[in-house]
């Protein structure tokens, strides 16, 4: 199968419907949850060694961590699935067991500080050996987020389209069976690297799409009636997956256009996220309304990319005092653009800065959830919310009897 990889490749990559193309490439969510990821694993170790982590996967900042990487679209869908409490079960015993859960902790922070192949698997040798039990590959999901030209992801639908492509009989829930199929990706990574990535997220995608016989290889190609029907429910399904995302971005690309100019109205200096400057609304490019970069901000550097990322930012006028910042939602974590606007506020508590989600109407329950949340009002930072259709309804009056930023708070709603 090595040898007819090249051709698969091609058409995975070909395919504008592929993983490779709505998930891997051009995708500022995917670039985004590599810091919220590596942020709130940060926090899951700060929680355990404080012994706040709690006995349930509810409420906690793994929930957190495993709902951004869920949110990643096709390939980590179910991703928090393995670390759902399941107490008839008693798995996976990270919860209840404090020495598994220390254990789990140590591991986590041994991995974000780990910088070499080797510590990596020593990390996994040492965890393995402790047989927690319901605790197996499926931390690779975390791992891919935090090393991802180390640690290939794993779940059901890749090791499916890894022991469809190369004959092989990897079973799910195993370390060393993990590792076997990581060998393999590694050498293959290698051998195809022209044609993939250094990332794994490539050849995973790759995977994936097999896995969920969104691609049918070789002489495998319908072999069954089965397979036909299932290639083609799942190009059926991608193809509407896609054409949701596309309305979903077109609506972002909106509130981006929206707040930009009711923020040049009121006098400011806007940007947008660095990756957003080229999209097009009405005909506009974004970067016709921005400054031409974002100034720089008295941050450390990992702050500053991360607020560069920040969907609209607003400063008073020849300054870098930021005075609003705004964080538009679709079918991603609203958690996530909770902690960037949060990342931002503690960074420069000087600045007192507004900070508002943007979020579709029918999210609005999700959203007061969220403000809700006791590890959210305990971080002190205040943050409102606008519906997308009152800012649509109300950008023009904004834009022309608006005197100040404030103006804003008369659209927004906070959580009592």
């Amino acid at each position: 199968m090595s040898a007819s990889l090249p051709p698969l490749i091609q058409q995975y990559k070909a395919d504008s419907e592929s993983v490779y193309n709505t998930w891997f490439i051009n995708n500022e969510e995917r670039l985004k949850a590599f810091r919220s990821i590596r942020r709130g694993v940060q926090q899951v170790v700060k929680d355990i060694k404080a012994g706040s982590f709690g006995n349930d996967f509810k409420g906690t900042s793994l929930e957190f961590v495993l709902s951004v990487i869920s949110e990643q679209k096709q390939v980590f869908q179910g991703a928090a699935h393995p670390f759902y409490w399941k107490p008839k079960l008693r798995i996976p015993d990270i919860y209840e067991h404090e020495d598994n859960k220390r254990a789990f902790g140590q591991f986590l922070e041994s991995c974000l500080a780990a910088t070499t192949e080797q510590q990596l698997l020593r990390e996994i040798d040492i965890l393995d050996r402790r047989k927690i039990k319901g605790l197996g590959p499926a931390v690779a999901s975390i791992l891919y987020f935090l090393h991802p030209t180390l640690m290939p992801p794993c779940n059901t639908a890749i090791v499916n389209g890894f022991n469809a492509l190369f004959g092989e009989k990897i079973k799910l829930g195993s370390w060393s069976e993990y590792l076997r199929m990581r060998d393999r990706l590694r050498d293959l990574n290698q051998e195809h690297r022209q044609h993939l990535s250094l990332d794994y997220g490539a050849l995973s995608g790759l995977l994936f799409d097999v896995g969920v016989k969104k691609m049918i290889a070789g002489d495998q190609q319908f072999a069954t009636d089965e397979d036909r029907d299932k290639y083609q429910q799942q190009a059926q399904k991608r193809h509407k997956e896609v054409q949701s995302e596309a309305q979903e971005e077109n609506q972002h690309t909106e509130m981006q256009h929206h707040l930009l100019r009711i923020g040049k109205a009121l006098g400011c200096d806007v940007t947008t996220a660095i990756n957003d400057r080229n999209r097009l609304c009405g005909g506009q490019k974004l970067s016709f309304l921005c400054l031409d970069q974002h100034p720089e901000l008295p941050v450390p550097a990992d702050v500053a990319s991360t607020i560069r990322l920040i969907d609209i930012v607003w400063f008073a006028p020849g300054t870098n005092r930021v005075v609003a910042a705004f964080e538009v939602e679709k079918s991603t974590s609203i958690y996530s653009g909770i902690l960037r606007l949060t990342d931002l506020a503690f960074s420069m508590p000087e600045h007192e800065t507004a900070l508002y989600l943007v979020v579709p109407d029918a999210r609005e329950k999700e959203v007061q959830a969220q403000l809700s949340r006791p590890a959210i009002r305990a971080a002190g930072a205040t943050i409102h919310y606008i519906l997308f259709s009152e800012l649509r309804q109300h950008c023009e009056a904004l834009c022309k009897f608006g005197d100040s930023p404030a103006a804003m708070r008369k659209i927004a709603k906070a959580v009592a």
